[in-house]
């Protein structure tokens, strides 16, 4: 059996693998690679990474973000999101974003996959998911980022202050704030700088 056809039939469809994943299955994986990708059997979704499309009754499936960026990364440790999320809080903020972000362990900066593109952050700590409070701080990190009237939206904030739990916002805002999210913060919580706690 050739060896393209022996790559094939170990990979599965709907799957993302590395190239150094199907170098067992292949005397010469590039120029295998090369020919699946050129036969439309598998799609090149980034330098070394690639997809066995799962083929539909309306065609090729895409592959999910979460798979493109667990496959790039070869981590399940990341949170992925995009600032429009930020609107949940109830803070008068209301702008649309196409930009999807990734807070991860390992890589920096943003790198296209499958045709879309991600904005990796490297952080040494974030959380798995995000509830309001969590989300609510990180929106203050990112708060000059945003398309918004950033005055009018901690005015708002000032006056909503009841509409979170406030031991909740102190501990995620040490976990995960940046300094000036923690100063504002302590300030708005107690009257002072809330500590780091690394």
């Amino acid at each position: 059996m050739p060896r393209k056809e022996s790559l094939m039939r170990n990979i599965n469809p709907g799957m993302l693998y590395r190239r150094a994943d199907l170098c067992a299955f292949s005397t010469s994986v590039d120029r295998h690679l090369a020919q699946l990708v050129r036969e439309g059997k598998l799609q090149k979704v980034s330098a070394g990474l690639y997809l066995n499309p799962q083929v539909t009754k309306w065609g090729m499936r895409p592959a999910e973000d979460k798979a493109l960026v667990r496959g790039f990364l070869k981590d399940d440790r990341f949170l992925m999101f995009s600032y429009s999320s930020y609107n949940s809080l109830g803070l008068g903020t209301t702008q649309l974003y196409n930009h999807t972000v990734v807070y991860n362990c390992k890589r920096h900066g943003q790198f296209k996959l499958g045709g879309r593109t991600f904005d990796f952050r490297r952080r040494p700590d974030f959380p798995t998911k995000f509830d309001r409070e969590t989300l609510l701080v990180d929106m203050l990190n990112n708060l000059s980022d945003l398309a918004e009237n950033q005055e009018m939206v901690l005015t708002t904030l000032e006056k909503k202050l009841s509409n979170f739990d406030k031991s909740k916002l102190e501990v995620a805002a040490k976990l995960y704030g940046k300094v000036g999210t923690k100063k504002y913060l302590g300030k708005l919580l107690h009257g002072k700088k809330i500590p780091s706690s690394r």
